[in-house]
């Protein structure tokens, strides 16, 4: 037990001259006072002139004989330390007042009733002058603030911790005075958020709400959330989603008790993160719903992000979306079922606003030109989806059910070409060759063959992995196709010479007195020449296709003998 003791026989004994203590005479005690483990073996008579509480308990204590009975303060605010800084304010000594202390100090001193009743410029009038000044600061403010959390019940009756909230959100919402400090700190433009960080998750929480509540831009208040939780949850500083899987295979993860202190951080922070789109960028979020997975967050916080993520699914990156699966049987290295409900809240904010704009697109390519606008976050998500298919199909534990589900979200017009969806499907029928051809024919299903490049119609025509039935297809479409284009350019070519022959006046001079009539024609039929010589190269390839497999002969031989007639 600590011992401290003060007092004399007359006032003047007991004095401080700067730097020292002087005392001429023996040191007296004539009242003990207990604060924690701390017992004050101290003079009465200061105490009394100074404390309406320690002269009220003071003269309830004392007996006929004069002594007085041993007082216990164990509810001072702030404890031993701060009784021992205010017992020698009583005695006269020069008070020290800082950001530090001054919260700790102001609620001690209205437990200890140290108001003005009791002697000019006593200790409640001395501290609120001093919070007065430390709210004209920001770097105080939050020093102050940090501090009321251990003095809390009573720093809220007070309204401290209020004033205190009221001052920085006064701040952080001024552009002026944010500037100005900004301009006085060393540490750069995230200074504020560093400072922020000094406070407890209910101060911290209480902040963000006011702040927001004085129209505080969504933006800079993501800044901030994102700051703090990556400060307190170290999983939010990885970048890549399969170093956090590994982690968790070698039991690298936080302790119990800190994975609670982490989850109950993070669900409370995504509460505070503004219901506006794309103030949070996709990548936190993602790495966000990671962490929360990982820490077993509850299913409304999970929720809560996947909805977001969804609602601005077209603004996410492939390696984003590469989510490992977390669940305690793992049955698919990706966390395909997650993906799925993202997408699902993507297309409940999307597809009502285009489906009834869009019905022809799903027979015309074409037509999806003039829908442009509509459809491009459509379009972005799903070539997104056709690369991240094209990444789990590896998979070989990925079941073909989930694999056509998650393929079939996105409506087939938001697709202006299947090439991406092609290539997702020959990754899995690679990956997966026990499949029989039943289950390749309607996998393949899930492409339309009429929306393939000339590229990916090629590559399909000689892949062997591409049942018989949709190689048909694709080489009938193909070739309907070159069909169409070389019909439309003759066409073309024949209306532009008759016009031309017919109306001199659209004649035009070569610049020699000659008129020129046959540039535009010549140009047409180098098209159409071009457009021969493709459709003759996907004649040879039928025709090695017919050798090579069986049974395949008739095909080409029918589609060229209609295409002669």
């Amino acid at each position: 037990m600590a011992l401290l003791k003060l007092g004399s026989k007359s006032d003047d004994i007991f004095r401080h001259d700067g730097q020292t203590w002087h005392c001429t005479t023996g040191l007296i005690s004539d009242v003990t006072i207990e604060v924690g483990e701390t017992s004050f073996f101290l003079h009465k008579f200061p105490l009394l002139s100074r404390s309406g509480l320690l002269k009220k308990l003071i003269a309830d204590s004392s007996h006929e004989d004069g002594t007085i009975s041993v007082l216990q303060l164990h509810d001072v605010p702030g404890g031993d330390k701060t009784f021992e800084i205010i017992t020698k304010f009583c005695y006269g000594v020069k008070l020290e007042i800082t950001s530090l202390n001054v919260v700790r100090l102001r609620c001690a001193a209205e437990y200890l009733q140290m108001n003005e009743n009791y002697g000019e410029g006593n200790l409640v009038d001395l501290t609120e002058t001093f919070l007065n000044e430390v709210f004209s600061n920001w770097s105080d403010s939050i020093k102050a603030l940090q501090t009321c959390e251990e003095v809390k019940p009573y720093a809220e009756e007070l309204h401290i911790i209020s004033r205190c909230i009221d001052s920085l959100t006064i701040k952080a919402c001024s552009e002026d005075i944010l500037c100005s400090e900004i301009k006085s700190q060393a540490s750069g433009d995230d200074w504020w958020c560093e400072d922020l960080c000094m406070l407890s998750l209910p101060l911290y929480k209480r902040l963000i709400i006011s702040v927001e509540s004085k129209g505080m831009k969504p933006e800079n208040i993501v800044v901030t959330l994102i700051y703090y939780l990556r400060r307190f949850i170290p999983l939010m500083n990885r970048q890549s989603s399969f170093n956090e899987k590994t982690s968790v295979s070698q039991g690298t993860t936080p302790s119990r008790s800190s994975e609670v202190n982490q989850r109950t951080l993070l669900e409370e922070i995504v509460g505070l993160i503004p219901n506006k789109k794309f103030v949070a960028p996709s990548k936190y979020l993602l790495r966000l719903l990671r962490t929360a997975m990982i820490l077993h967050a509850s299913s409304s916080c999970i929720e809560n992000l996947e909805k977001r993520i969804g609602s601005q699914l077209d603004q996410v990156e492939l390696v984003d979306i590469l989510i490992p699966n977390m669940g305690y049987s793992v049955e698919t290295l990706y966390d395909i079922d997650c993906i799925q409900r993202i997408i699902d809240h993507f297309m409940s904010m999307y597809q009502p606003a285009t489906a009834s704009t869009t019905p022809s697109c799903v027979h015309e390519e074409g037509s999806l030109i003039g829908g442009v606008d509509a459809l491009t976050p459509m379009t972005i998500v799903a070539n997104l989806l056709d690369s991240y298919l094209a990444e789990v199909a590896l998979d070989v534990n990925l079941k073909l059910p989930k694999f056509q589900a998650l393929a079939s979200s996105i409506p087939d017009y938001a697709r202006p070409l299947d090439d991406g969806l092609y290539h997702a499907i020959d990754v899995y029928l690679k990956a997966h060759p026990w499949l029989i051809d039943s289950e390749r024919e309607q996998f393949c299903r899930l492409m339309n063959c009429q929306k393939l490049s000339l590229e990916a119609s090629t590559h399909a025509a000689q892949n062997e992995r591409v049942p018989l039935r949709v190689i048909v297809q694709v080489l009938f479409f193909e070739q309907l196709r070159l069909r169409t284009s070389i019909s439309s350019w003759l066409f073309v070519s024949d209306n532009l010479e008759t016009s031309q022959s017919g109306n001199l006046g659209l004649t035009r001079s070569n610049g020699n007195g000659h008129v020129d009539t046959t540039q535009g024609g010549e140009n047409l039929r180098d098209r159409v020449s071009e457009l021969e010589k493709e459709c003759s190269s996907i004649r040879n390839e039928l025709k090695k296709l017919g050798k090579t497999k069986r049974g395949w002969s008739i095909f080409p031989r029918i589609f060229f003998r209609k295409r002669s007639s």
